[in-house]
């Protein structure tokens, strides 16, 4: 052997026992789930224990009726489990319930108008944008509550009926519906003493004192309209009207009939008069009823057609075949010569009460309920102002009275003097006639 040969052999030696080291060792496969058999049967924890002996014998049978035994006492701690479950996990599941009936109306609901009943699955429902659709009822819908002509809500995609809306009356009708009853009464009202008898004898005495008039043997007046200049008190008169009666008071502004798809004017005046019926005794007041109540023309605009289709509604609800003992209306406009004759005729309105720029002593009676309350200087001569020839209505003479205060609160005066009246005035009247170029109109 030559000298270092023994040191070389030693040396490769330890080189293959690093490389074999540095090799990864076999390692078997971890077990997979694919293709293994499935365990029949029930788990080791449910399952039954073994009963020997296997013969038939008193043993066994006194075994298995321990086994009954056990199982029996096993069922009743189930159900006294079930039924001691406390209420907030009842409330848990009912909520939970909810949600899944939510998910299932989804977001946003449609409201259409159910137009019939099929079966007590289907029906066929209509919408104010779209035609009529046969639909299925959800059955977690109240099917007592369901009607022909109710509105339902209909799902976004299906516009199947996942539900019943709980007043079936326009929202619009209920927001007309005073709730409050005006502060404003008749001793608020300077003079229009005939315009106020004329009102109570036509809307107040008939819902009061409906015998009277059977007694005299004549039928009550249906409606009156109130016409006139702007500003001489037409709407402060219906709104004491409101405050001394009982009745339901249902506030109208003609604008408000006016709707933007075909049919929802004549719907909505249809529906205005059903929630009048529903709370009889009750007064219609529709403010501005030139709105829709202009004489009819012919017109290629469809919005015009509408406005006059919603009219012929009205003509048809005031004396129609339907009849209205327990609803009286109370109409106001500044153009009476621009309405239908078909609309203010005897037996729609039976009295038609004007409203005239107030004389002298009408005048003296409003100076005086503006001012009752202010603090007015000495020299004030309030005559003076009533005697003066200018055509001032009533929302004028307030309209004096109230730049009168602001004018003597403007110089940190506690009372209010007769330069502060003259100015006032002649603010007042400067801008009544803004833009009219004086001698124009004699």
């Amino acid at each position: 052997m030559p000298p270092g040969g023994g040191q070389q052999q030693n040396q490769d030696n330890k080189n293959k026992k690093d490389q074999a080291a540095q090799k990864k060792k076999w390692e078997p496969p971890l077990p997979t789930r694919v293709g293994k058999k499935k365990k029949r049967g029930p788990d080791t924890a449910s399952k039954l224990p073994a009963v020997f002996p296997a013969t038939r014998c008193r043993l066994r049978l006194l075994k298995m009726e321990r086994i009954k035994d056990y199982l029996l006492m096993e069922e009743e701690f189930v159900q006294n489990q079930e039924r001691m479950k406390p209420e907030t996990t009842r409330e848990e599941k009912n909520e939970e319930d909810r949600t899944k009936v939510d998910d299932l109306r989804g977001s946003p609901m449609a409201v259409g108008t159910l137009e019939e009943i099929i079966d007590d699955d289907h029906a066929i429902v209509s919408t104010a944008s779209g035609p009529e659709y046969y639909v299925s009822i959800m059955s977690f819908v109240d099917k007592d509550r369901i009607e022909p002509g109710c509105q339902v809500l209909l799902h976004h995609k299906t516009q199947a009926v996942v539900g019943v809306l709980q007043d079936d009356a326009d929202p619009m009708v209920s927001v007309m519906k005073l709730d409050k009853a005006p502060t404003e009464s008749y001793a608020d009202i300077g003079g229009l003493e005939n315009q106020i008898q004329e009102i109570k004898e036509s809307v107040e005495l008939p819902l009061t004192h409906p015998e009277l008039y059977e007694e005299m043997g004549i039928k009550p007046p249906k409606g009156v309209i109130l016409y006139g200049v702007p500003g001489t008190g037409k709407t402060l008169l219906a709104k004491a009207v409101a405050n001394q009666t009982s009745a339901t008071f249902l506030r109208v502004v003609g604008s408000e009939l006016i709707q933007k798809y075909l049919g929802d004017g004549p719907k909505l005046v249809r529906e205005l008069f059903r929630v009048a019926e529903e709370h009889a005794p009750s007064i219609v007041f529709i403010d501005e009823i030139d709105a829709i109540g202009t004489k009819r023309y012919d017109s290629t605009s469809g919005g015009e057609r509408e406005i006059q289709r919603t009219m012929l509604e009205l003509l048809n609800q005031l004396d129609g075949f339907d009849t209205r003992g327990d609803v009286k209306v109370i109409m106001a406009t500044n153009r009476i010569e621009s309405l239908d004759p078909a609309l203010i005729r005897p037996g729609r309105i039976d009295r038609k009460i004007e409203f005239p720029l107030p004389d002298v002593k009408t005048k003296r009676h409003i100076f005086r309920l503006h001012t009752s309350r202010m603090s007015l200087n000495e020299d004030v001569d309030l005559e003076e102002f009533v005697m003066a020839k200018d055509d001032l209505s009533g929302a004028d003479i307030k309209a004096v009275c109230t730049e009168a205060g602001l004018l003597a609160l403007r110089e940190r005066r506690m009372r209010v003097t007769k330069a502060d009246f003259t100015s006032a005035r002649e603010k007042v009247l400067y801008r009544k006639n803004e833009g009219t170029p004086e001698g124009l109109y004699l």
